[in-house]
C-alpha cells in the first residue's frame, strides 16, 4: 500500500460537544440576540390572526380552559376576512407617497453621505483624531427625537431663531409651509443617522488590503482613482446587502421622527403622515371599535410586502451579480 510522500494529511473538522465548547464564548454573545428574537418576534407571531378578526374584548367565563382575557378574546372573536385592511385604502395614495418617497430619499442621500464619511474618516492619518471625529458624528444617534423636536421648534417656531431675523415671519407649522418639511426631515435624518450608518462601511474599508492602495499609488493612481477603482468595488457587496435590507423596510417609516417633529400640527398632515403615524393617530382617536385588528392588519401588510420586496430585490441582484446576493 503506497502513500504519497510529503503530502500533509487533511485534518478532519471536529464536530459535536467538543466543537460547541470551543465556540462557547461566541455562542454566549449571540444568546441575548436570540432571546430577544424569541420574545419579541417569534412568541407574538400567533397574534397575526388579529389582522383577520373583528377583535372584541371578552372576559373569560369561569371554568374556561383559557383564563387570560386577551387570549380568550383572540380565539373567540369572529373572523372578518380582509375587512381590517380596507381602512388603509382611505388614505392610501398619501400614505404610500410619504412612506415610500421619504424612505427612497433617505436611502439614496444616506448612502452617499455614509460612504463618503467612512472614506473621509479612513483617510485621516491620525487615528486618534479620526476616532474623535467619528464619535462626534455618531453621538446624534443617541439623542431622543423629543429633544430634537424642541431644538427644531426653537429654530423654526413662530418666535424662533429664523423668524426673529425676518421682518415677515414664516409659519413653518402651518399648511402654507408644507414645502419646507421634506427638507427638515431629510436634514434631521442625515444629522441623526449618518454617523451610525457609516460604521459598517468604515469597518469594511479598514479591513481592505493596504497593498492594493500601495500598488495603485506606484502606478500613479491618485486618491480619486483609488476610491473609484479599489474602495468602491470592494464596498459594493456590503452596499448591496444593506440596500436589499433597506428595501425590505421601505414601507416602515421612522415613527418617532414623523410623529414628533411636526409637533402635532394637523395642517402638515399631507407631508408628515406615514403608515405608522396614520395607524397610531387613528387608534388614538378611538374612532375604531376593532383597534387591535386594524393595527395588526397594518403591521401584517408592512411585513409581508417588505418580505416580498426583499425576495424580488435579491432575485434581481442574484441574476446580475450572484456573489452579491444575500441568498
Amino acid at each position: 500500500m503506497t502513500q504519497s510522500i510529503g503530502r500533509p494529511q487533511a485534518k478532519k473538522k471536529k464536530t459535536g460537544v467538543g466543537a460547541t465548547k470551543r465556540q462557547l464564548a461566541y455562542l454566549s454573545m449571540v444568546l441575548p440576540g436570540v432571546i430577544f428574537l424569541l420574545l419579541f418576534n417569534y412568541l407574538p407571531m400567533p397574534g397575526i390572526i388579529l389582522a383577520f378578526k373583528n377583535y372584541m374584548m371578552k372576559v373569560a367565563p369561569k371554568g374556561s380552559l383559557i383564563s387570560n382575557t386577551f387570549l380568550y378574546s383572540l380565539f373567540t372573536s369572529e373572523w372578518n376576512g380582509i375587512k381590517n385592511f380596507t381602512y388603509l385604502l382611505k388614505e392610501a395614495p398619501m400614505l404610500l407617497r410619504n412612506t415610500v418617497g421619504y424612505n427612497l430619499l433617505f436611502m439614496v442621500v444616506g448612502l452617499f453621505l455614509q460612504v463618503g464619511l467612512a472614506v473621509i474618516i479612513n483617510e485621516l492619518r491620525n487615528r486618534r483624531t479620526a476616532k474623535v471625529y467619528h464619535t462626534i458624528m455618531f453621538m446624534p444617534y443617541f439623542i431622543s427625537w423629543i429633544v430634537v423636536m424642541y431644538a427644531l421648534y426653537a429654530i423654526i417656531g413662530d418666535k424662533g431663531f429664523i423668524n426673529q431675523m425676518r421682518t415677515e415671519p414664516i409659519r413653518f407649522y402651518a399648511g402654507a409651509a408644507r414645502k419646507f418639511w421634506p427638507f427638515f426631515f431629510l436634514i434631521a435624518q442625515i444629522w441623526k443617522y449618518t454617523g451610525q450608518g457609516s460604521i459598517i462601511y468604515l469597518a469594511t474599508i479598514t479591513g481592505l488590503d493596504e497593498q492594493l492602495y500601495e500598488a495603485a499609488a506606484i502606478d500613479g493612481a491618485g486618491k480619486w482613482k483609488q476610491l473609484m477603482y479599489i474602495t468602491i468595488p470592494q464596498l459594493m457587496p456590503v452596499i448591496v446587502m444593506l440596500q436589499i435590507l433597506a428595501i425590505g423596510r421601505i414601507f416602515n417609516g421612522d415613527f418617532d421622527m414623523f410623529y414628533t417633529l411636526p409637533n402635532g400640527s394637523g395642517s402638515l398632515k399631507q407631508v408628515t403622515t406615514t403608515i405608522d403615524v396614520y395607524v397610531y393617530n387613528t387608534l388614538k382617536a378611538g374612532n375604531l371599535r376593532n383597534s387591535f385588528g386594524y393595527a395588526s392588519a397594518a403591521g401584517f401588510f408592512q411585513s409581508v410586502v417588505g418580505f416580498v420586496l426583499i425576495l424580488i430585490t435579491n432575485l434581481i441582484v442574484r441574476r446580475h451579480q450572484p456573489e452579491m446576493a444575500l441568498f
